[in-house]
Order: structure tokens, then sequence, then C-alpha cells
């Protein structure tokens, strides 16, 4: 179900663990797995949890418990918006209305062509850059304004 490169990097994670306590690179084996899929279905998860070791339903809790896991198939470039109250205050408003327009898109819609799925996201912790958002979970861009988020959506396409 998962590539050999996967298996081989979750392998790695599994390192860093006492050699019982396999369901420890849980959170690490999903994140893997969506990486190689875009997403997580319920095969998915069941077919990582098998892979650890522990119940199905231990790493589903898991899944729907943490923002960063997607259920359902997202776009290529997943953008994550800000919009706590320090972002707020920094004009993340404006931030989303203009990914809005520029997309053709609402919070938790994909844009036709498949490239890009917009989410609003609760604080990430870098207030001093607000606004900011998240591009694929690994991605930040702070101080964001309509200008900066053209550039970074021209580079994304």
């Amino acid at each position: 179900m998962l590539s050999q490169e996967s298996l081989d990097k979750i392998e790695y994670e599994l390192t860093k663990y006492p050699a019982d306590r396999r369901q420890a690179a849980v959170m690490s084996a999903l994140r893997i797995a969506q990486a190689e899929k875009g997403w997580l279905s319920k095969e998915t998860i069941a077919f990582v949890a098998d892979y650890l070791g522990i119940p199905a339903i231990a790493a589903l809790e898991v899944a729907t418990f943490y923002n960063m896991y997607e259920l359902e198939p997202v776009g290529k470039h997943k953008i994550t918006v800000c919009t706590n109250i320090s972002c707020m205050l920094r004009d993340a408003d404006q931030i989303v209305e203009h990914l809005q327009n520029r997309l053709g898109i609402g919070f938790n819609e994909t844009t036709v062509d498949g490239k890009f799925t917009l989410k609003e996201g609760e604080c990430m912790g870098c207030c001093g850059g607000a606004p900011l958002m998240h591009i694929n979970n690994t991605r930040m861009c702070e101080f964001l304004t309509p200008a900066k988020v053209d550039e970074i959506l021209q580079e994304l396409k």
C-alpha cells in the first residue's frame, strides 16, 4: 500500500523509539503516508496501523484529532491561513479575501484544476510574523500582503 521508500522512512522513525513502543511513531508514519498519497484514506490509515502493530482505531483517532492530516483529497498545494487573533489584528481577513478572490474558492474548497485547497488554521505559533499561512504543512509564509500572496501563488503554479 505504501512505497518501499515510505516504508524505509517509517522504519527510520521507528529507530527513535523502544522496539516495544512502535505506536509512538504513528504521527510520523501518518505524515509519511500522507506525503506519498496526498491524503489519508481509511485504507491507508489501516495499513499504517497494521504496519505499526496497533489497532486501526488508534491511528484513526490520531488522524482525526490533528488538523495536519487530510481525510479527503486536497489540492496539490494546501494553503492554510491563520485566522487567529494575532493574524486577524494584522489584516489576515484581507489576505483571506484576496486568496478567495484569486483562487475562486472558499475555505475547505479545491480549485477545479486540483492545484489549490484553501483551509482556515488556528494559531501557528509565529504571531510575530502575522499574517501568515502554511503551504502543505511544511512551508510557512509570513508578513503577508496581497502582493506577496500573488508572488507565492505564481511560484506555485
